[in-house]
């Protein structure tokens, strides 16, 4: 699929020093952009989508963790003590 895509002179010229110095074709430095650009929406996007799940479980059920069991969790990470993820509770 052909795109094209309009950009004004400054970030052209950006993009063709930036390819320049990196021995890349403006081609290569746009597309590298453009992937990276949308990796980091749809990882976003996830977040979000996990987020609105898990309230939306939470209103339903009322179970979940406090800030401090959380904490308290992670500080055992990298010990000899370490725990697994404690029991949610309402």
């Amino acid at each position: 699929m052909a795109t094209s895509v309009k950009l004004d002179d400054n970030l052209k010229n950006r993009i063709q020093q930036l390819a320049n110095t990196r021995d890349r074709s403006a081609h290569w430095i746009m597309r590298e952009a453009i992937r990276d650009y949308v990796e980091r929406e749809e990882k976003k996007e996830s977040f979000k989508q996990e987020a609105i799940a898990s309230w939306t479980e939470y209103k339903e059920t009322g179970q979940h963790l406090t800030g401090q069991e959380i904490y308290a969790w992670l500080d055992t990470w990298g010990t000899d003590k370490e725990t697994g993820v404690p029991e949610c509770h309402e």
